[in-house]
């Protein structure tokens, strides 16, 4: 059998919606809730999902990994509340689990942000790793974080659809705290800052990936815009590890 795990903070416009859409792979569905002032927790209990509570520490994988604790099924499978899967990936997942193999799963994630779905750049699809026996895996990483386990990987057709930001006030906050949060991952694994190499050279590449390599110029204005600001994000990230080391 298989659990979904939704994190959720405040996610009363989307939960109901993201509870409906993982029903059609299980109607085991655990929300790890770091706090919600909103109605998210009473919308997820009435919509059938059972519901723990763990109080944010800016740590992502610890996050997950505290779902782990609450899951009596074989196979876990982590969703967003802003994540969606279609109906392919829904029907590959079923046969996977009734072959019963081993294996941890990749999934496409197709990203929508400001009313549009991205193809190239820094919103482009990316892949991840999302499903897998609930007691041979563990996640590690503050912020983009990743499962961790000694298993072949495979990627399923089909893909998860995610609704992310609604604007650019909301991305530019998102990516502030998360600049915030891998400074604070490399201060505990002391590492240091070089103004050259970090301030300088890092966000230049960073700005060169996503624009030339990952092919962001095609997405026009705003995918210029959107490399710039994740060259912007790497320089902060190091900013603030470099201020975090100077503290007294």
């Amino acid at each position: 059998m298989l659990t979904i795990v939704i994190l959720t903070k405040n996610e009363e416009e989307n939960i109901v919606a993201a509870i409906q859409n993982a029903n059609k792979v299980s109607d085991k569905i655990l929300i790890v809730d770091s706090g919600s002032t909103d109605k998210t927790v009473e919308l997820a209990k009435a919509n059938g999902a059972k519901v723990v509570y763990r109080a944010w520490d800016n740590d992502f994988a610890a996050q997950r990994n505290f779902a782990l604790e609450h899951i009596d099924t074989e196979w876990v499978l982590y969703l967003d509340a802003d994540e969606h899967i279609d109906d392919q990936l829904a029907t590959n997942i079923k046969k996977e689990l009734q072959a019963s193999e081993k294996e941890m799963y990749r999934f496409i994630r197709r990203n929508s942000a400001f009313g549009r779905e991205f193809k190239y750049g820094v919103l482009g699809p990316d892949s991840v790793v999302r499903m897998f026996p609930t007691d041979l895996v563990k996640w590690e990483g503050k912020v983009h974080e990743s499962p961790v386990g000694n298993l072949p990987v495979k990627t399923l057709q089909g893909f998860i659809q995610h609704y992310t930001y609604k604007d650019f006030s909301q991305y530019l906050s998102k990516m502030n705290s998360y600049a915030a949060i891998g400074a604070q991952n490399n201060k505990a694994k002391n590492k240091k800052v070089s103004v050259i190499k970090d301030f300088v050279f890092r966000p230049f590449f960073a700005f060169i990936k996503m624009y030339i390599l990952k092919l962001g110029f095609l997405e026009g204005w705003l995918g210029f815009v959107l490399c710039l600001n994740y060259a912007n994000y790497t320089l902060n990230k190091y900013i603030f590890l470099k201020m975090l080391n100077e503290e007294k």
